[in-house]
């Protein structure tokens, strides 16, 4: 069974197959489970991957696979891969929480530890929210990646004239990404054109 979806870009094609398969297939009949084998391959975009200064002999191409026991009347082979690749979007959520604010819970109390668990939360999306405003390179990165290069900088504040200086480190390797962050959100709200309304 195969099916062929486009994907946002200029002439990308996403191409999506699966067959039959039994995982365990070398373990005893009761550890076997039947399922189906989803593979996805995309066209290959990557130019470091390729010969330099060769053109390709044939056309390149990156597969992923994975298996479910999802019946197929439920998902298709394309709303399975698609289900697929938003699991894991959580599951790199679920391990950015974990490798931060949820290694350890504070408490025994069950509510303490419910208050950490929604601090963590919002702590989370302000990184994202962060990197997001960011942009570049650094719109992809982990949360720890983030903490480490942007949150955690070594600054000295300074008062001068009723104004508060802050100073960077010098030859800092991440001062343009700081600075877009610091225009984004300490910076005026644009203005915007008033428009006139007919009655």
């Amino acid at each position: 069974m195969r099916s062929m979806t486009r994907t946002p870009g200029p002439g990308s094609v996403r191409l999506v197959a699966e067959v039959p398969f039994t995982a365990f297939a070398s373990k005893k009949k009761s550890l076997q489970t039947t399922g189906r084998l989803v593979v996805r391959r995309i066209p290959e975009l990557n130019e470091t991957k390729r010969a330099a200064g060769q053109g390709a002999l044939f056309d390149l191409f990156r597969h992923h696979a994975f298996f479910t026991t999802v019946d197929h009347d439920c998902f298709d082979t394309v709303v399975a891969d698609q289900v697929h690749r938003k699991h894991a979007i959580i599951e790199q959520i679920s391990a950015e929480l974990k490798n931060g604010a949820l290694a350890h819970m504070p408490s025994g109390a069950f509510n303490a530890n419910a208050a950490w668990v929604t601090i963590a939360a919002i702590t989370h999306n302000l990184l994202r929210a962060a990197a997001g405003l960011i942009r570049g390179r650094m719109s992809k990165v982990r949360a720890q990646t983030l903490r480490a290069r942007i949150i955690g900088i070594p600054a000295r504040i300074a008062h001068r004239a009723r104004k508060l200086i802050l100073h960077l480190p010098t030859k800092w390797p991440w001062t343009k990404e700081f600075s877009r962050l610091w225009q984004a959100v300490l910076s005026p709200p644009r203005q915007v054109a008033a428009r006139r309304i007919r009655p």
